[in-house]
């Protein structure tokens, strides 16, 4: 078995990529990944009648003790309101929190995504950088007893992002939903104890958003709730109607919903300027209107670029802070192959302006001697997917496909052979 080759055009390696935004997952090989699902999982009471009456004394013993819960996965069902039906991540810092709900999320991600049976297709985990040991055999151990895999390999997202950029050597600056990470990659493994990471995130900057918007008296009503609406002129009051529920949403569904509406707007209309804000400045440059689902529409000038500050002014938090010190960590031999090919990647780096102020950051940083080159793909899709695409082109090259712990592997060594296999 170990001797089999999985990388052929018959057997199709499976990349799962999770985050705190959500879990990408598809075919190596392919551009893309077939499906993002959001990283929470809508749980509700299952109050559906049982049919059989006649099967109640035996299954009695069992479905008595605990509750049936319902599950709901990915954005057309979490989007509809439900009655008492509460949103929970299964991710925490980065890394698997709560296993029940991410296997739900498995289970969808082969029913419904990959509609195939799970034993017919190695699979490549990306971790973050910072994974603890025992997550890591739980996930091997999973991956082997539950869904047979055939075949199965953990690596940091970091690394895989400096591939998906054609970088073996890198330093990886990845800002996501929670936070931003600046990684040294060398020669395709993260330089653990030079990992910088600050807690600004794209949560963060949405936090932010919201403050600011409700501070300014704008109606986040989130879309999913919103019956009918009539076009107004700017700054008029939005006028729609809800609708009649016959039930009210929980707090996380709401807070969920009203975070998607603000990150439309953040997408929109947030740009970060070049240099340090200065309102002077940035009153010179055009306004963006916005329309909200409600209806309502506004143009915002200004503010547009003070929110985005948030991610840079902090002196020991901000991006090009964070990417110095992870330099300066490392030996002083390979600055300079880090300096040279800075990878940016994670879906907050696609804040309009992101890369231009962090280029700029860093090179005020910089040591003279030393060339800086930063590398950020122009493509939303790669620089959202970074992790994930690397995961892809790995797991389809030749010379790759010896490094695959096997099943056969596993039951010989166990789950702690993960550490070995994939440091």
């Amino acid at each position: 078995m170990s001797g089999m080759l999985y990388g052929g055009d018959e057997i199709g390696a499976l990349v799962f990529d999770p985050g705190h935004h959500s879990l990408r997952v598809g075919y190596a090989q392919e551009d893309t990944p077939k499906a993002e699902i959001p990283a929470v999982v809508g749980v509700a009471p299952d109050d559906t009648p049982k049919i059989e009456p006649e099967t109640k004394p035996d299954e009695s013993n069992v479905s008595s003790t605990a509750p049936a819960w319902k599950y709901y996965i990915d954005t057309t069902f979490l989007h509809t309101p439900r009655p008492s039906m509460d949103l929970h991540s299964y991710m925490k810092d980065g890394m698997i929190e709560n296993w029940d709900l991410f296997e739900k999320i498995v289970d969808y991600s082969y029913d419904k995504i990959i509609q195939s049976e799970s034993q017919y297709h190695p699979v490549l985990f990306s971790e973050c950088p910072w994974n603890l040991r025992h997550k890591r055999e739980k996930l091997t151990e999973i991956m082997f007893e539950k869904y047979k895999v055939p075949a199965f390999f953990l690596v940091k997202n970091a690394a895989l992002a400096a591939f998906a950029n054609g970088r073996a050597t890198a330093l990886v600056i990845d800002s996501g939903a929670t936070h931003t990470s600046a990684v040294p990659v060398l020669d395709g493994y993260v330089i653990t104890n030079a990992v910088v990471k600050s807690p600004l995130g794209g949560d963060y900057l949405i936090l932010k958003a919201r403050e600011m918007l409700e501070h300014m008296g704008i109606d986040l009503t989130p879309a999913a709730l919103i019956a009918s609406k009539e076009v107004v002129r700017d700054k008029d009051k939005p006028k729609y109607m809800k609708k009649k529920l016959s039930f009210q949403p929980t707090n996380s569904w709401m807070a969920y919903m009203i975070k998607k509406t603000v990150q439309d707007f953040q997408q929109n209309v947030i740009q970060v300027s070049e240099s340090p804000f200065d309102e002077r400045i940035a009153a010179g440059f055009p306004t963006i209107q916005h329309e909200f689902p409600t209806g309502y529409r506004q143009d915002f000038g200004p503010e547009r670029f003070k929110l985005a500050e948030v991610l840079f002014d902090h002196a020991m938090l901000g991006a090009g802070h964070i990417a110095a010190t992870s330099a300066g960590m490392c030996d002083v031999d390979i600055r300079p192959a880090l300096y040279s090919s800075v990878v940016l990647t994670g879906g907050n780096s696609l804040v309009q302006g992101f890369s231009d102020r962090l280029s700029r950051d860093l090179s005020s940083r910089t040591p003279g001697s030393l060339r800086l080159k930063m590398i950020a793909a122009n493509g939303t899709v790669e620089r959202r997917f970074g992790s994930w695409v690397g995961g892809s082109i790995l797991a389809s090259i030749g010379t790759f496909q010896q490094m695959w712990m096997s099943m056969q592997e596993y039951q010989e060594a166990g789950k702690a052979q993960i550490d070995r296999k994939c440091p």
